[in-house]
C-alpha cells in the first residue's frame, strides 16, 4: 500500500515531499505555517492579501493608518475612484513580509506566495506589477497566480532579472481555463512550472458557479491529464480541493499527479493565523454549517461557515484603510450593494446587507469564515479536551500525517490534558 512520502514533486532539477499548503489569506496562511512546510521538505504559501495591513501587525509599519489619514476627507463619500494606493509603499510592504520570511527559510523545500488576480485595488495593472515585482525582489522561490485567469500576468514581469528563476504556477479549475492561459502565454515563450487544478470541494472562493456540484476533481483532473498528453506538455500537476487524509492524497499521486495542495486541515494547527476562538469554530462544525454563497463582491462563489459574521454585516466600507476590491472605476459591488440599503432605509443607524459583503474589511478582522468543504470532518483529527474545547495541532503533525499515513486512516496527537488518578 502506498503513501505520499513514496512520491516526490520535482519542479526543475529537485525534488520535494509532494505536499504543498494552500495560500490562505489574510495572513492565515502565516509565515510561520509557511516555514514548516519548508522545513519538512514541501512547499508553503503565504498570501499577499491585504499585504499591507499584515506588515503592519508584523512589523509596526503605518501604512493602513497613513492611508486613512490620506483619504480620510473622502469617507462619507459614495466615490472611492479618487482612493489610490501608494505603489513604493505597496512594493515595500510585500518585500518586507515576503523577505522576512525567506530570510527566515531553513530545510530543503520552498515557499510560495499567493497573488490574486482579483484583488484590483483601483488599478489592477499596476499594483499587480507591482506586488509580483516586489515578491521576486524579496527572493520568493515562486508565485502561484491564484482568483482569476492571469493572462497578463507572467507578460507583467517578463523584464524581471527572475522571471525565469523563480517558480511560476498557476490555479484553474477546468481544461478550458488552462487552454486559454496557456495560448495566452505562448508569445512569451516561458510555460508555468505548476498548474494547481482546484476542484469544487476548496476553500474560500471557487473556480465554479453555484452549480459547483455538479464537479469532481478526479474527473477534472483526468481531463486534463488528457490534454497535457495529447500536448506533449510535461507540466506537474497539483490536486487541491477536497484532499483531507493521506490516502485521498495518493490516490492523486499513483494516477500521475505531481503533488497536492492541501488547507483545510492546517487551519486548526498552532501555526495558523485563525484566532483560536476563531479555530474552535472550524472544529466545531457540522456538515449542515458549511455554505456556498454569493456575498463575496468578487463575483466568485464562495464557501464559509454559515454563522460567519460577514453575513448580512451592513458595515461602511473600508475603502479608504483598504480598498483592495476596488475596479479600475473605484467601484465594488459592496458599496453598491451598502448605498442601495442606506437610500432605502435613510432614517435606520445601521443597515443589513445580504446580498455582498466588505470583503477587505471582514477578512482583516478575521470575521469571514471561510472554508473547505470537509471542514466538518476537523473533529475527527483531534481530542475533544475536558473543558468542552477542542486540541489544536501543530502543523508538523498534520504534515506528516498526510505525508505517511496510509488506509484512509488520520493520526491523532497525544492528548494534551489527561489528568493522572
Amino acid at each position: 500500500m502506498k503513501r505520499v512520502d513514496d512520491f516526490r514533486l520535482r519542479l526543475g532539477n529537485k525534488e520535494y515531499v509532494p505536499i504543498m499548503i494552500g495560500g490562505m489569506g489574510v495572513d492565515i496562511s502565516t509565515s510561520e505555517l509557511a516555514l514548516e512546510a519548508a522545513r519538512l521538505g514541501g512547499i508553503g504559501h503565504i498570501s499577499d492579501a491585504m499585504v499591507e495591513d499584515v506588515s503592519d501587525r508584523k512589523f509596526d509599519t503605518s501604512y493602513v493608518k497613513d492611508k486613512t489619514k490620506t483619504y480620510k476627507f473622502n469617507i462619507n463619500n459614495m466615490d472611492k475612484a479618487v482612493v489610490q494606493f501608494d505603489l513604493a509603499r505597496l512594493a515595500d510592504a510585500t518585500r518586507r513580509h515576503v523577505g522576512a520570511t525567506m530570510e527566515a527559510k531553513r530545510g530543503d523545500g520552498l515557499i510560495f506566495v499567493n497573488c490574486m488576480e482579483k484583488l484590483t485595488m483601483n488599478s489592477p495593472r499596476e499594483t499587480l506589477r507591482t506586488r509580483l515585482s516586489a515578491a521576486l525582489d524579496a527572493g520568493i522561490d515562486g508565485i502561484t497566480m491564484s482568483a482569476g485567469l492571469h493572462l497578463g500576468s507572467f507578460a507583467l514581469i517578463a523584464d524581471h532579472p527572475r522571471f525565469r528563476d523563480a517558480k511560476l504556477g498557476i490555479i484553474v479549475s477546468s481544461v478550458r481555463a488552462l487552454q486559454i492561459f496557456l495560448r495566452k502565454v505562448t508569445k512569451l515563450d516561458r510555460l508555468p512550472d505548476y498548474i494547481i487544478v482546484e476542484g469544487p470541494l476548496a476553500g474560500g472562493h471557487l473556480g465554479f458557479g453555484m452549480d459547483w456540484a455538479e464537479y469532481d476533481l478526479h474527473t477534472i483532473m483526468d481531463e486534463i491529464h488528457a490534454y497535457m498528453r495529447a500536448e506533449q506538455l510535461d507540466i506537474p500537476l497539483i490536486a487541491a480541493g477536497g484532499v483531507f487524509t493521506g490516502s485521498d492524497a495518493t490516490s492523486f499521486l499513483e494516477k500521475g499527479a505531481g503533488g497536492v495542495q492541501v488547507a483545510t486541515r492546517f487551519t486548526i494547527t498552532n501555526e495558523c493565523g485563525l484566532p483560536e476562538k476563531v479555530k474552535q469554530e472550524y472544529v466545531r462544525a457540522t456538515e449542515d454549517d458549511i455554505i456556498v454563497n454569493g456575498i463575496s463582491p468578487t463575483g466568485y462563489p464562495m464557501r464559509m461557515l454559515k454563522s460567519t459574521p460577514a453575513i448580512g454585516a451592513g458595515i461602511r466600507p473600508g475603502c479608504e484603510s483598504y480598498g483592495y476590491l476596488l475596479d479600475a472605476t473605484g467601484n465594488c459591488s459592496y458599496i453598491n450593494a451598502y448605498n442601495r440599503e442606506v437610500l432605502a432605509n435613510p432614517d435606520s443607524k445601521t443597515v443589513v446587507v445580504m446580498d455582498k459583503t466588505c470583503l477587505c474589511t471582514h477578512m482583516r478582522n478575521f470575521n469571514c469564515w471561510t472554508c473547505g468543504h470537509y471542514t466538518y470532518r476537523l473533529k475527527d483529527t483531534t481530542h475533544k479536551l475536558s473543558d468542552g474545547s477542542y486540541q489544536m495541532l501543530s502543523a508538523e503533525h498534520v504534515f506528516q500525517d498526510y505525508q505517511f499515513s496510509v488506509d484512509n486512516q488520520i493520526a491523532l496527537p497525544a492528548r494534551q490534558d489527561i489528568v493522572l488518578a
